[in-house]
């Protein structure tokens, strides 16, 4: 192989890596916001609901937008403070 083909075959690995894992993410994301919505928000659970804040809402609108390192941390805090287990990740 030629230098070239090699730092070309180099660039799509890591290329792909962070494909890969930004859809994965995105998946941990939405099992996040989907968990949080289920359990936290939605009154027909049977646990006290919560207010939603503010920051919950721009969270989950975070993740469906794709900046899931915004999102994510908000989520996981919320599903903590409600003693939760968090979804696998990916």
């Amino acid at each position: 192989m030629t230098m070239r083909n090699i730092c070309l075959a180099a660039i799509l690995a890591v290329v792909s890596t962070a494909v890969q894992a930004q859809g994965n993410d995105a998946a941990y994301c939405k099992a996040l916001a989907d968990k949080y919505m289920t359990y936290v928000s939605n009154m027909q659970s049977g646990r006290s609901p919560m207010p939603e804040s503010p920051d919950v809402r721009v969270a989950i609108d975070q993740c469906s937008k794709g900046n899931t390192a915004a999102g994510i941390p908000v989520l996981e805090q919320k599903l903590r403070n409600a003693k939760l287990d968090l979804p696998p990740r990916g």
